[in-house]
């Protein structure tokens, strides 16, 4: 049973591991690691701190304090998107709490909550972009950066977003249905629509 589990601990673990590798598993490169570890997982989960601190050789409590000093870094699941909400003293002005109150309320989120439960979106409030000629200002996963926002461009903006989102989900699902979907006797399956068969 010990080997068992070792073996699903390891599966659990081999992006991990594959990312401590590639950077040769040197402490200096704790940062570097750390963030290729949130680029794939969108958090830095805790069993995760610990067994890259396992990895390098280095006590948790290092690893740990590396993570939470840095605000790039988040010991909290984010979602696929991530909406920045400037409000530095010239978005501020410009009114960008009601650009932060659209959202909240779109997205079903308040002060307790600022990612949806699907992980779909995470709301953020950010001191400053550095984009204040264009205040107020939004940006989407750091990509994308919405100038002289207003409450009606930022729900079209959402809109999109949340459809973009609920179609790449529909379209998941769709692959799981099928990829459940067993064939008969080796022969493609028939069609949800019973007008004839898959894959023929």
């Amino acid at each position: 049973m010990g080997k068992e589990i070792q073996q699903v601990f390891q599966r659990k673990f081999d992006k991990v591991n594959s990312i401590v590798d590639k950077y040769e598993r040197k402490v200096s490169n704790l940062i570097a690691i750390l963030q290729e570890i949130q680029a794939e997982y969108r958090y830095l989960p805790e069993e995760v701190l610990t067994y890259v601190a396992t990895a390098l050789g280095i006590p948790p409590a290092t690893v740990y304090g590396v993570a939470t000093f840095y605000t790039q870094f988040s010991m909290k699941p984010k979602g696929k998107y991530i909406i920045k909400v400037c409000d530095g003293t010239a978005c501020h002005v410009r009114h960008s709490e009601k650009l932060r109150y659209l959202v909240r309320e779109k997205l079903g989120l308040d002060d307790s909550k600022d990612t949806t439960d699907d992980l779909g979106f995470t709301l953020e409030t950010v001191s400053c972009i550095g984009a204040c000629g264009l205040a107020p200002v939004v940006t989407v996963n750091d990509d994308e950066v919405y100038g002289q926002m207003t409450p009606e461009a930022l729900a079209i903006v959402l809109d999109e977003l949340i459809a973009k989102e609920s179609a790449e989900q529909q379209t998941k699902e769709q692959q799981e249905k099928s990829d459940q979907r067993p064939a008969r006797n080796g022969q493609a399956g028939e069609s949800d629509d019973g007008k004839g068969c898959q894959g023929c």
